[in-house]
């Protein structure tokens, strides 16, 4: 890794001491990300819609849609590819939470990349069986959630912290370990739900990282942790760096998914963000401020839980359609103007969970 290489040379030169500092690694990160976005993105798009690996649309959902066909799918590649090199450079491997979000990252990308596949090479449009997906998704979550239970590094490792009160602290023991993987679960598919039109994910992905990245340096910070009266977890602080390597590879894929979207990022993108989301919430015990600050996602989810059960219960729905976003399509609203105003609702739940830091 050359942050490990190039912090060694202190000896040789004070310059390199620069490297010890997380915001300067995790600027670099960001940058890295969003040049090796930019750098691979057009190679890779040209190489999906040449192997056919293009978004089939339904015919079901609002007919503004059927023009994307063709439009390719598994985008998601390209914000994998660009966070891991910008990690391998600037991250710190010595950092057991390294790994572990980094498992988590390309774990659940595994599991969309699969999901993926299946739908558009084998031409199966339900793609991977509930029980496998759903499965895979449970195994891998509670292979975190039972290392996080059992690290010794963590004092609070079975702790549920809530937000605005600094004294809200609940040992919930082992049941932390289902809740871990409720949390990241439910996290993954959040995400996976709310990319439906082009841009929407992606762009609140953005805005929840530089939110959660704020908590995580704060949280990782023992002064800053003290004067703000937050949980302090030693180590954390790491995952600055794996927040400003996402931001910079979702403002990069951005570029490329805003209205007309050239690329899909597909279940490898959405599941892989969602579920690198929800461990960065387990591990910093945000868990609850991941539900505020993705208060979009849960809005996208709970509209889909409703809908669902509207239906079964009483025949009827609820909304024109779920997830949300294209109830609101189908009332006449364009993409561009749901899009932004989506994201403008999330930038104010960001700001809403940064708040947190300080009313307690």
């Amino acid at each position: 890794m050359l942050y490990e290489l190039l912090y060694g040379l202190t000896d040789v030169s004070s310059v390199f001491n620069v490297f010890r500092y997380i915001t300067f690694r995790t600027s670099l990160a960001a940058l890295t990300a969003l040049m090796v976005t930019f750098l691979a993105a057009p190679a890779i798009i040209a190489w999906l819609r040449q192997i056919s690996m293009t978004q089939q649309i339904r015919d079901d959902g609002p007919q503004t849609h059927l023009k994307k066909a063709g439009t390719p799918t598994m985008g998601g590649l390209i914000i994998l590819l660009a966070v891991t090199v910008a990690m391998m450079l600037w991250g710190n491997f010595r950092n057991v939470y390294t790994w572990v979000i980094m498992i988590a990252l390309l774990g659940f990308g595994a599991i969309g990349f699969w999901d993926d596949y299946l739908k558009v090479i084998k031409k199966n449009p339900k793609g991977l069986r509930a029980l496998y997906k759903f499965g895979a998704q449970m195994l891998l979550s509670l292979v975190i959630g039972i290392f996080l239970y059992a690290n010794p590094l963590d004092p609070y490792s079975t702790v549920l912290s809530v937000p605005f009160f600094k004294k809200w602290l609940f040992d919930i023991g082992i049941f932390y370990i289902p809740f871990s993987v409720f949390v990241i679960v439910g996290s993954s598919n959040a995400v996976n739900l709310t990319d439906g039109i082009d841009g929407l994910a992606i762009g609140l992905v953005a805005i929840a990282t530089i939110a959660n990245g704020a908590l995580t340096y704060v949280s990782g910070h023992a002064q800053f942790a003290r004067y703000l009266q937050v949980l302090f977890l030693p180590g954390i602080g790491e995952l600055t760096v794996f927040c400003g390597a996402l931001l910079g590879a979702a403002l990069g894929f951005l570029w490329y998914n805003a209205y007309p979207a050239e690329v899909f990022m597909g279940d490898v993108g959405s599941l892989s963000i969602g579920g690198a989301l929800g461990t960065l919430a387990v591990i910093t015990k945000h868990e609850i401020v991941l539900a505020v600050v993705g208060g979009i996602f849960v809005i996208e989810t709970l509209s889909v839980v409703l809908q669902v059960a509207s239906f079964k219960m009483t025949g009827k729905r609820i909304f024109r359609m779920a997830p949300i976003h294209h109830h609101f399509e189908l009332k006449g609203w364009s993409e561009p103007k749901v899009i932004v105003r989506f994201w403008i609702a999330g930038i104010i739940l960001a700001l809403f969970s940064l708040a947190t830091l300080k009313l307690r």
